[in-house]
This record gives structure tokens, sequence and C-alpha cells, in this order.
């Protein structure tokens, strides 16, 4: 099968092979017959039924492959991803029955690692759906606290035991994409504690619709700063991490309008400041 990228290479090969000798027939044509109102309403039809016949070509050659591969895409995930809700589902719900049958402490403790689990499960479900949904079709904004959504993010975050949280807010309201916000804080807490000790506290605050995350971690010198939007680039090549975190939250913030701005010293810490202006629901 070929691929999209010589299907593309082809097209374009043939388009501009047509336009060429297009102008060699049209510069032929109009020399030799001279140029008229009725050589250039000729010259002009020529055009428009290369045209014509091109825009099919591409149309059925490049654009219909890819609008079925799209909706099979689709279907097939949004069978595979029913499949794997079904056990997830029965999985919460024997864990929530089982709790409420045992009295056992060594019982309830395995259980609730058990339901803390599936809730992650089910986390990663959404991001998963999510993802896939963003891949074929736009993403529909919606309206959701952001005080809210940071305090989920960090009762999920507290019960790794790490660093300690502290949130200082007034509520406003937001209109985005909010899954991607969620990931973009989850991005930003988990950078704030993997380059920090987990005795430091991480601050969360929110002031004139500026959204800060402050650290009192490694900091980064000015030439680590520029490269920190870099795809796979990590300030520190010994922790764990693919280093792609901050490359998505750029561009998550870039498709959104929200203005990023990070600012840290060696040895000190790292602040990011995301202005939400943009997307706040006044």
């Amino acid at each position: 099968m070929v691929s999209v990228k010589k299907r593309t290479f082809f097209a374009t090969l043939g388009y501009f092979s047509s336009v060429t000798i297009l102008l060699s027939f049209i510069y032929w044509f109009l020399k030799n017959e001279g140029f008229s109102e009725k050589n250039f309403l000729i010259a002009s039809v020529m055009v428009l039924i290369l045209a014509a016949g091109w825009g099919y070509i591409i149309a059925t050659h490049l654009l219909a492959p890819k609008a079925e591969l799209d909706a099979n895409l689709s279907q097939l995930s949004s069978e595979i991803l029913h499949e794997l809700n079904i056990p997830l589902s029965t999985i919460k719900a024997n864990t929530t029955l089982l709790k409420k049958r045992s009295e056992d402490e060594k019982t309830m403790k395995r259980l609730e690692r058990i339901e803390a689990s599936s809730l992650r499960l089910e986390r990663l479900y959404k991001e998963l759906v999510y993802s896939i949904t963003k891949e074929i079709n736009p993403v529909e904004k919606e309206q959701f606290s952001l005080k809210q959504l940071l305090q989920e993010r960090i009762e999920v975050f507290e019960s790794f035991d790490r660093n300690s949280l502290d949130l200082t807010i007034v509520d406003i309201q937001l209109k985005a994409d909010k899954i991607g916000f969620e990931k973009i804080v989850d991005n930003l807490l988990m950078n704030a504690m993997k380059y920090s000790e987990k005795e430091s506290q991480i601050d969360i605050a929110v002031q004139n619709n500026i959204l800060s995350i402050s650290d009192k971690g490694i900091g980064m010198d000015e030439t680590q700063l520029l490269k920190i939007y870099e795809r796979y680039y990590q300030v520190n090549s010994n922790l764990k991490g693919e280093g792609i975190g901050l490359a998505l939250v750029k561009a998550y913030c870039d498709a959104e309008g929200i203005i990023i701005d990070i600012k840290s010293k060696k040895g000190q810490g790292t602040s990011v400041f995301l202005n939400l202006n943009k997307v706040v629901q006044l």
C-alpha cells in the first residue's frame, strides 16, 4: 500500500508537471494564434478542465482515503474503549460491594488499594478517549471551576505521599478543553515534585487570573530556560521522564491562547505562570 507521504509527493509532482505543461501550451497557443478574446477564452477553458480533473484526482486519492481511515479508526477506537470500560466498571462495582461486606482491617486496606488503582485506570481510560478523539475531531470546550479542578488534582498528587501542596485561590470559571487543562496541571505539578526535595512545599495560587505553580527545587539557569520547551529535553537526564511534558504544556497553551511564563534560578526553584485571561468565563 502506498503511504500518505508517497501519495502526497506524487500528487505534488503531478500537479507541478500539469501546471508546467499547461503554461507551455498557453504560451505556444497564444504565440501562434495571437492574443484575442476568443483565444483567451479557449485557454481559460483548458485551465478549468485541468483544474477540475486534478481536483477530482486529489479528492479521490488523498482526501477520501484519509476520511475513510479516520472513520474506521474512530469506530475501532470506540469499540475497544467500550470493551475496556466494561471490566473497569465491574472492578469498581465489586470493590464497592466487598467494602460494604468486609470488616477486616487488612482486607479493607487491600480493597482501598484496588479501588485507588481502578480510579487511576479510569483516569487513564478517559485520557485515552480524549487523546484519540482529539486526533480525529476538535475537542469541545466546556465551562468548569478552576478551584474544583485544582483541588481534585491536588488530592490525586497528595496520595503519592511526597511534597505538601498549598493552594491559595479565589475561584474563577474557565471555558476551555478541560481534560487538556487537567493534563497540563498534572505535568506542571509532576515537574515541581520531580525536581524538588520531598520535604519542600509546592505553592499553587491564582491572582488576577494568573495561575502560578512554584517549587523550591533545583531550578534552572538561563541556558536551560531557553531549551525547556524543546521536545525530549530534560533538565536532569538522571530522573525518570520522557522530556515531553513542557512541550505538551506549551502546545496546549498556544492552542487555547494562554500565555505561559517560567521564571527560575539555579538552586532556588522554579515558578510557572499561566495567564488565563483568554479562557476566563465572565
